[in-house]
């Protein structure tokens, strides 16, 4: 019996991967350091003065610009939204890649941090996700094993798969250096009462890159005031390293700037760290595989920063590997 093929990243590229093994007879096991599959297609649920909320603090929408990914936005569920050429995830951008995912095995809450083995049998060795701080070294804890696999496809963000690599796939571990992204700054805040605001921002050249009335889309509970403010790339540098605690009152008085009417007081506000948010330099290629050490690596990071994107590299490199 054929082993299984490890996918490590249970996002849009690793899960494209994995559709595309399947359906021409492969077992794939995927696996993820979030509760669930998606990556940046996150969704914060948060109690606050007894209120159930939740927020897209990820990717905002999608785009669809081929057929193939237009028809997996409507397999998922999406609905248009903030105009005709976006989509969004109902009741949740989470819900995208779940509904996608489908039944395929994903092993939560994982990280995988080494690959032993050898090519054709490679061994995952993997540790409790919540145990894992980003840029430290790796938890003193026994790690747990799986394997053997037939190949290992890495489709996390570039900077991390290098360190998975280690000393295997040398080539891939250099090419993968040219992918840059920026890190961004997310507060997702609610407030008793509707803004003086448009349901979406895009300013340029501004602190905040990105605001959405996130309680605004479809399937979402539309008696709440919900926003989620991404900052733009430059203020996000300026201020990677303050406490999430920090963030907040700043950005929404960059949010304030916009508002017709002063921004009342939210009741509930938090901040996210995306170290790797904005895709800066990509690789330039498709997806990378080398074929003697049977270990590939497919993402947005390979030719555009796009949920899209990230979904045609996870179906190059599955063809990649079936060839």
């Amino acid at each position: 019996m054929a082993l299984p093929i490890a996918i490590i990243g249970a996002g849009l590229a690793g899960i494209a991967a994995a559709r595309t093994l399947i359906a021409r007879g492969h077992k794939v096991v995927m696996f993820d350091k979030g509760r669930g599959p998606g990556g940046r297609l996150a969704t914060r649920r948060i109690e606050a003065e007894g209120r159930k909320l939740q927020f897209d603090h990820g990717a905002q929408y999608f785009r669809a610009e081929s057929a193939a990914f237009a028809s997996a936005l409507v397999e998922a569920g999406t609905a248009p939204w903030p105009d005709a050429a976006r989509r969004v995830g109902v009741p949740s951008m989470s819900a995208v890649p779940r509904a996608l995912l489908g039944d395929i095995p994903c092993v939560a809450l994982r990280h995988v941090g080494q690959i032993t083995g050898s090519p054709g049998a490679w061994m995952l060795r993997h540790w409790d996700a919540r145990l894992v701080r980003p840029g430290k070294p790796l938890p003193d804890t026994a790690p747990e094993e799986a394997g053997p696999f037939a190949a290992v496809l890495l489709t996390m963000p570039a900077t991390q798969a290098r360190e998975v690599l280690g000393q295997h796939a040398p080539r891939l571990h250099e090419a993968l250096a040219a992918i840059r992204y920026a890190p961004c700054w997310t507060v997702m805040a609610a407030f008793n009462a509707p803004l003086a605001l448009p349901e979406t921002l895009r300013p340029e050249a501004h602190a905040i890159g990105w605001a959405a009335r996130d309680s605004a889309k479809p399937g979402r509970d539309a008696s709440q005031e919900n926003w989620v403010i991404q900052a733009g790339p430059a203020w996000t540098r300026a201020h990677l390293e303050l406490t999430a605690e920090d963030i907040a009152a700043p950005l929404l008085a960059e949010l304030a700037g916009f508002s017709a009417a002063p921004l009342p007081a939210p009741f509930m506000a938090v901040a996210h760290r995306w170290r790797y948010s904005l895709l800066e330099a990509p690789l330039g290629e498709p997806c990378l595989w080398d074929a003697t050490t049977r270990i590939g690596y497919a993402g947005d990071g390979c030719i555009g920063g796009r949920a899209e994107a990230a979904w045609q590299s996870g179906a190059a490199l599955a063809a990649r590997v079936l060839a």
